[in-house]
């Protein structure tokens, strides 16, 4: 479904990203992790078509862009909409789905995620956990294909942690792909059928989830899991 080959990204004369090769099948979902400025969060966004390379190519197969949905570290939701206003604004706007049709499925949404009774409330009166599960919504409404999550929980509370990992767990092995950059370890090794370690804008390590953590052969990886778990 995804490939990418030769990935080359370069800031100020540094290379972010330095030759990634990755290849995701369909219905996959892989837990990016990694130490901070590593090229994690840049991966996603070239991705998705918000950072441009210099040298590479991304191919989504049989994929478009309006199949790609992200969702971002600060939520990013309208604060001039209410939660419902911002599910239902894509789909209508971009997608031409028909009004109708887009409010049932925001309807449905809320409800899966638990936030049916805050449907009319702003992002501002809403807390940080709550826009960010508005936020998963919000783009699940656009009915993508590859979901593309960065640091979900980075700008939250710690007692926000657990309810947006619950909503993100909900979603996973329901045949949608997912690319998820995360330091929640415990989350990652549950929830993902792969585990991609990203160092210096390269892959190190890359492996199933059941034997990443517990046989781990690179020194580097080792060092990195013994510092975090």
């Amino acid at each position: 479904m995804l490939s990418i080959k030769g990935l080359i990204k370069v800031i100020a004369e540094r290379k972010i990203l330095d030759g990634i090769n990755l290849e995701v099948p369909q219905g996959q979902v892989v837990a990016i992790i990694g130490p901070s400025g590593g090229g994690k969060s840049t991966l996603l966004r070239c991705i998705n078509g918000l950072e441009r390379y210099e040298d590479g190519s991304v191919t989504l197969g049989n994929l478009q862009a309006k199949d790609v949905g992200m969702v971002f570290q600060h939520f990013n939701l309208f604060p001039h909409m209410t939660l419902f206003e911002n599910l239902i604004y894509a789909p209508i706007k971009v997608q031409r789905i028909s009004r109708d049709k887009a409010i049932a499925d925001a309807v449905q949404m809320l409800e899966k995620v638990g936030l049916a009774e805050c449907a009319h409330i702003r992002p501002a009166r809403l807390s940080g956990g709550q826009r960010q599960r508005g936020a998963i919504a919000r783009t699940l409404c656009t009915n993508p294909k590859l979901l593309l999550i960065d640091e979900p929980t980075s700008a939250l509370d710690p007692e926000n942690v657990k309810e947006v990992l619950g909503t993100i767990r909900s979603f996973a092995h329901t045949g949608l792909t997912m690319l998820i950059v995360t330091h929640e370890m415990g989350f990652a090794k549950e929830v993902a059928d792969r585990i991609i370690f990203m160092e210096d804008g390269r892959v190190v390590a890359d492996g199933s989830a059941d034997t990443f953590f517990s046989s781990q052969g690179n020194p580097r990886v080792r060092q990195f899991l013994e510092k975090v778990l």
